[in-house]
């Protein structure tokens, strides 16, 4: 019976998507990170420290002000972090593994968390 399951887990794996198995890795590394929510189940209105990694990057003008917004993904899901003022990060570019703290709020175009304080993590 071994072989058999080992030859259905070998085929399963050939068959599903890159993008599927580099969520799973993501979300295996997001889940070790001590004290972290998941983004799917990151609370509202109240703060909350979420693993992910950079999936995109873009600078925009927002309210009269730059802004550097990440979008971050974890296996479950993915959130926009936004940093007010800024054009860039030292160290923050796409496949980054970056830790954030703050508080996660709903918008229209999603929910996002809004200058964050962040750490790298390897």
């Amino acid at each position: 019976m071994g072989l058999l399951d080992g030859m259905r887990r070998f085929l399963h794996r050939m068959a599903e998507s890159d993008e599927r198995r580099l969520q799973d890795e993501i979300h295996a590394w997001a889940s070790r990170i001590p004290g972290t929510s998941p983004i799917a189940e990151a609370p509202t209105r109240t703060p909350v420290k979420i693993a992910g990694v950079v999936r995109r990057i873009t600078v925009h003008p927002e309210h009269g002000l730059e802004a550097l917004e990440a979008l971050l993904a974890d296996g479950t899901g993915e959130m926009s972090v936004v940093w007010m003022g800024r054009r860039s990060i030292p160290g923050l570019t796409l496949g980054t593994r970056v830790v954030v703290e703050g508080v996660v709020g709903e918008q229209r175009q999603g929910r996002r968390m809004v200058n964050p304080s962040f750490e790298f993590s390897a």
